[in-house]
């Protein structure tokens, strides 16, 4: 079974949809003119029920089948985009500036809304689709919110499953990780404080932006000489502010990053020494250095079992040899994880031609992998909830 039919042939609408997601990005809870046309057209689709403002700017959607059964199957996907300033070239580019969809959440809503609308317009299943259009993806916490604000418990549901888009240059291969699937991460802030001097008298100084830039340094180190060389941690610093003028020695310096890890107790050292690095600079230079490290990701944990069903679906639209059941883990983070700390489910890949990375200026989703996705959603639904034949 190829693309389904009826969404195929609603390719060019699906094009249109996101191309005005993508012109119009909004970032993490934000998204009040993207959840608007979610509402809009599930309404229009003729989905049962429509709720608004879960987590701020998510959309529930719900579309009952034929059947009358009581298991339910949830889709997410997320909404928001990125503080990046877009230099695709593309006709139909971000038209807010510093603002882009650098990461392909225009066509993942594009996708689920294909799918719900294909949902509501044939309910072949037995049960009810739960169709989740998720905010604040980008290290917001928007999977988070939605929770606590009782996603699960008014929308219960049996299993869910998400996907991404991936810009592998291999159109429409879908590949999945099984078990620990994308890495868990913490977030850092680090902040030194020394005595600030005349640049031409640094002797009068606690240089904050030397003992930072040390500090910079000796953070590799917990990788290199402490994390076990068979288990995945990176420990990344990527934000650096220090100083104001050129004749300053600065006062205060300012660290951010991140550590992405598969595993809590390696999550825990890189934490642990972490801080003591900044405890033994703090003591060694006679300055003040704070540390707060914030859980932002859970691992991302694929069900086995349910990882198999998904491929089964996408089989279905891509064809076999296009599935890849073993792909390796990624280091990247996605909130998704935290969905399925409490409900099982699975997370997959979907390649298009795009071979430019997520996160870039330059990133581009082609748009052709929208009917696949769309009908990958479809599928699992169809394949979980199976209509039961007549007596």
């Amino acid at each position: 079974m190829p693309v389904l039919p009826e969404i195929a042939i609603r390719a060019e609408d699906l094009t249109a949809v996101f191309r005005d997601l993508h012109a119009n990005p909004e970032i993490g809870f934000e998204e009040t003119r993207t959840s608007g046309i979610v509402a809009e057209r599930l309404r229009a689709a003729g989905v049962d029920e429509v709720h608004e403002g879960i987590g701020g700017t998510g959309v529930v959607g719900l579309i009952r089948g034929k059947g009358q059964g009581n298991r339910r199957i949830g889709l997410r996907a997320d909404m928001d985009a990125l503080p990046i300033e877009e230099a695709s070239g593309l006709d139909y580019a971000s038209t807010k500036p510093g603002k882009m969809h650098a990461c392909g959440h225009d066509g993942h809503t594009t996708m689920l809304l294909g799918a719900a609308e294909y949902l509501a317009a044939t309910r072949d299943f037995d049960g009810t689709a739960v169709v989740i259009f998720q905010p604040a993806e980008e290290g917001l916490g928007g999977a988070r919110r939605m929770i606590a604000e009782g996603l699960f418990e008014r929308f219960p549901v049996d299993e869910v499953y998400g996907m991404h888009n991936a810009p592998s240059g291999q159109p429409n291969r879908v590949g999945i990780a099984k078990g620990a699937a994308m890495a868990g991460a913490s977030f850092f802030d680090i902040r030194v404080k020394g005595k600030g001097s005349h640049a031409a008298m640094p002797q009068q100084s606690k240089d904050a932006l030397m003992i930072a830039a040390g500090l910079v340094t000796q953070l590799q180190s917990i990788v290199s000489r402490n994390v076990p060389p068979l288990d995945a941690c990176v420990v990344s610093v990527t934000q650096f502010h220090a100083g104001a003028a050129y004749n300053v020695v600065p006062e205060v310096a300012v660290l951010t990053g991140t550590i992405r890890f598969f595993k809590p107790e390696v999550r825990d050292l890189a934490q642990t020494r972490m801080r003591e690095l900044c405890d033994g600079f703090a003591r060694a230079f006679g300055v003040e250095i704070t540390c707060d490290i914030r859980e932002v990701f859970d691992v991302l944990m694929n069900d086995p079992d349910l990882s198999d069903a998904y491929m089964e679906a996408a089989a279905d639209v891509v064809g076999p040899a296009m599935i890849d059941p073993d792909e390796e883990p990624a280091t990247g983070s996605e909130d998704f994880a935290d969905m399925l700390q409490l409900v099982p489910g699975a997370y997959c890949r979907v390649g298009h031609s795009g071979t430019i990375g997520l996160h870039n200026p330059g990133f581009v989703l082609d748009p052709a992998i929208l009917p696949v996705g769309a009908s990958i959603y479809a599928r699992i639904v169809e394949r979980r909830l199976p209509l039961k034949e007549a007596a």
